[in-house]
């Protein structure tokens, strides 16, 4: 006998608040890892400041980790997909991952 109160399919609902929604900005990553955990930090890096603070700092399962590499890395492939897709209708240049990296900082 079915509840009806269950999602259908063990589907699982995932609540998104509005602060969450607006995100983190970080620009550097640090992985950790023991022998049960891995542990990313993403950390803002503001340049000419003495000082970067950790924003979040995750913690994963081995499993779930590579699960995270998994999907990241298939993210990736699809990105590069699209970026490609789009460089050659607009003029048939040859899509390269760098093209994503914004400009090149001076000094």
């Amino acid at each position: 006998m079915e509840e009806n109160n269950k999602p259908a399919n063990n589907e699982i609902q995932i609540e998104l608040s509005e602060e969450m929604a607006q995100g983190t900005y970080a620009n550097l990553a640090i992985i950790a890892h023991s022998g049960s955990e891995f542990i990313l930090d993403f950390i803002r890096v503001v340049p000419g400041a003495p000082k970067a603070k950790v924003k979040s700092r995750i913690i994963m399962t081995p499993d779930n980790a590579q699960r995270l590499l998994f999907a990241l890395q298939d993210n990736i492939k699809k990105f590069g997909e699209q970026l490609q897709a789009a460089n050659n209708s607009n003029n048939n240049r040859t899509a390269n991952f760098e093209d994503f990296a914004g400009p090149k900082g001076e000094a």
